[in-house]
C-alpha cells in the first residue's frame, strides 16, 4: 500500500496541498489529475519520502520503483545494466551486480516485452525504448508500490498507447499498488481504478474512476468545458472518451 495521512507540504507561506488523504491498496491503481502547478510531482515526491512533509505522515514500503518523467539519455550503458540499477538496495552501498541481479532484470525486461533492449545502448534508445527501460528499472526492484511520474509525457501517440497498454496489464495482475500523475483524463479511463483530482482552489477529491471522470467535474478542474464523444475501436467495438470543446471543426448546416 502507499498513501498519504493528513499530509500538507507547503514552501514559506504557500501550501501546495493542506491535510490531503488517501491510499492504494495493493491491487489497485490510481491516477492523479491536475493543473500545472498545482502539485502533482510534489506529491509523488511526499510519496517517496524526497519532499519533506509539513505535517501527517506517508505510507509506503521501504523501497517503491519510480519511474520519473525523464530518464537521462547520455548514460553508456545496456538497457539490462539500467534494470539492474532497481536491485541498488539489494546490492548495499559497495555492493557488485550478481548473476541473479542480471537474471531479475531481464526477466523485468521480458514481463514487459522488451527482452529486446537488454543489449541496446540507452543514449541510442527511443523516448518510448527509454520508457520501456525506466518501467523494467521499476520492476526489478521488486517493491509491491510502483510510482510513475506523467509516464507518457514526451511520447508520441503510438508510444503513449503502449504505455497505457503496458500500465494497464500491470494494473490487471493485481498484485502491486500503482499510482501515476498524468494530465489526460482518458488515460485514467485506460489503466486506473481510482482517481485523485487536485483541483485549482486547493482542494482534492477523489473515488472510482467512473464516477470522478465526467465532463461537469473536469471542467471544473482544468477550466474549460469537456464532453463525450463516440470512438470506435480497430475491434469495431465502441468506446467513449472525454474530450475538451475548445476545438474540432464546426459541423455542417
Amino acid at each position: 500500500m502507499i498513501g498519504l495521512q493528513n499530509a500538507t507540504v507547503s514552501f514559506g507561506d504557500r501550501a501546495l496541498f493542506t491535510n490531503i488523504s488517501f491510499e492504494v491498496p495493493v491491487g489497485r491503481s490510481m491516477a492523479v489529475l491536475g493543473p500545472n502547478g498545482r502539485g502533482k510531482t510534489t506529491l509523488l515526491r511526499a510519496l517517496l519520502g524526497f519532499q519533506p512533509l509539513s505535517g501527517g505522515a506517508r505510507k509506503a514500503p521501504r523501497v517503491t520503483g519510480y519511474v520519473p518523467q525523464h530518464g537521462a539519455s547520455q548514460a553508456r550503458m545496456t538497457g539490462a545494466e539500467v534494470v539492474i540499477m532497481g536491485r541498488a538496495d539489494r546490492l548495499g552501498l559497495f555492493g557488485q551486480p550478481q548473476a541473479q541481479d542480471r537474471a531479475a532484470a531481464l526477466e523485468a525486461l521480458s514481463e514487459i516485452g522488451a527482452n529486446h533492449l537488454a543489449d541496446l545502448r540507452y543514449d541510442r534508445m527511443s523516448g518510448g525504448q527509454r520508457q520501456m527501460v525506466l518501467i523494467a528499472r521499476a520492476l526489478a526492484t521488486g517493491s509491491p508500490a510502483l510510482v510513475f511520474d506523467e509516464p507518457t509525457s514526451a511520447l508520441d501517440l503510438g508510444n503513449q498507447a503502449r504505455t497505457l497498454e503496458l500500465l494497464d496489464g500491470l494494473r490487471e495482475r493485481r498484485d502491486r499498488a500503482i499510482l501515476f500523475t498524468t494530465h489526460d483524463p482518458n488515460h485514467a479511463l485506460a489503466a486506473a481504478d481510482d482517481v485523485l483530482m487536485m483541483m485549482p482552489g486547493g482542494q482534492e477529491v477523489h473515488g472510482p474512476v467512473r464516477e470522478m471522470i465526467e465532463p461537469a467535474r473536469l471542467s471544473e478542474l482544468y477550466g474549460v468545458p469537456m464532453c463525450w464523444v463516440d470512438v470506435d475501436d480497430p475491434s469495431g467495438a465502441q468506446r467513449q472518451a472525454i474530450v475538451p470543446a475548445f476545438a474540432g471543426i464546426e459541423a455542417a448546416a
